[in-house]
């Protein structure tokens, strides 16, 4: 790696090449830091953590399966003040402060499309489907850093089960909260095409992995990481996990979503995390483990293949990634 990284490379393309358009409207934080600089940026994050209620009754999950990855926690002030969820800022280090305030009071989630139940869920609703469970899982981000977070939330399938799918879904959509008084991000016109978007096969969201995550650490989840529930589905890239989610539909196409309309060369419908297959503009191959120092080598499908690999059987990896 070269002793500086231009800002082409570490800001998403479609942002960068609209940078000027960005500073005019003071929307774009600095996007470009020397390689040294940066990983020490990475790791200098701030130690304030805002306490957040306790979740009550969460069980343990089996320590087999994937479920409780024996490697140290992330810290939980790194996890809560160095995140990416643009509706409120593209400053990471900013996030923590650019969300607070964001209240989830009356949150409800809508799960419609092709179910034979279609639903309101509130988040007593939510809970009464399954015991919160912690789920101790890496993330690794497509900019290539990464964390292990101790989740607590309860698996996708549980919801899918409430309002049984139709023989005819295939796909199972989201969608992010769009208010942009309460999430300032989406007023910014140079940005992501809002609300955010993201799916999966319904094979995927039905694997015992794939959760609805509701707290980390213990506690309720915060603004800035996804708050009320959020999606986590630790075998690919971060920004398959999306936030603050009010929609659940079921389809039978595949759907369109956010950062694969934005730029479909670098961030892929399927998002596996892969070591062989670099970014366009950086290598996969490696990763930044928020809090230590060096590199780590990333394993495939983020070291969740004995789990998941099955699911993309004949499937070319480099290709439909």
């Amino acid at each position: 790696m070269s002793d500086r990284i231009p800002s082409s490379e570490i800001t998403p393309r479609h942002l960068y090449l609209n940078r000027r358009a960005f500073m005019r409207a003071g929307t774009l934080a600095a996007a470009a830091a020397g390689t040294g600089a940066f990983y020490r940026r990475l790791n200098r994050v701030s130690h304030d953590v805002v306490e957040r209620p306790i979740i009550p009754g969460v069980i343990t999950a089996p320590a087999t399966g994937g479920y409780r990855v024996d490697e140290a926690l992330t810290p939980q002030a790194s996890i809560v003040n160095y995140n990416n969820f643009y509706e409120f800022t593209t400053d990471k280090e900013g996030v923590a402060a650019a969300a607070a305030g964001f209240s989830t009071a009356g949150w409800k989630v809508t799960v419609d499309g092709l179910v034979h139940r279609p639903r309101v869920f509130d988040l007593d609703d939510l809970r009464r489907l399954s015991p919160p469970e912690e789920r101790i899982y890496r993330m690794r981000c497509v900019e290539a850093w990464s964390m292990v977070i101790p989740w607590v939330g309860f698996s996708l399938s549980k919801l899918l089960d409430a309002v049984e799918p139709t023989g005819d879904a295939s796909y199972v959509v989201f969608q992010t909260l769009l208010d942009p008084e309460r999430m300032p991000g989406q007023r910014n016109a140079f940005s992501l095409r809002w609300p955010y978007t993201e799916g999966l096969r319904l094979d995927e969201a039905r694997h015992p992995l794939a959760i609805l995550a509701t707290g980390l650490y213990g506690q309720e989840l915060p603004p800035q990481d996804g708050a009320p529930v959020r999606l986590v589905v630790p075998w690919k890239y971060g920004f398959k996990g999306i936030k603050s989610i009010v929609r659940i539909t079921l389809a039978a196409a595949r759907p369109e979503t956010t950062w694969n309309l934005s730029a479909p060369d670098e961030y892929g419908f399927y998002a596996n995390v892969n070591p062989t297959h670099d970014h366009p503009r950086w290598s996969q191959a490696t990763e930044q483990r928020i809090g230590d120092t060096g590199r780590r080598d990333t394993l495939p499908f983020n070291g969740y293949a004995d789990q998941v690999a099955r699911l993309y059987a004949g499937m070319d990896l480099d290709v439909d990634f």
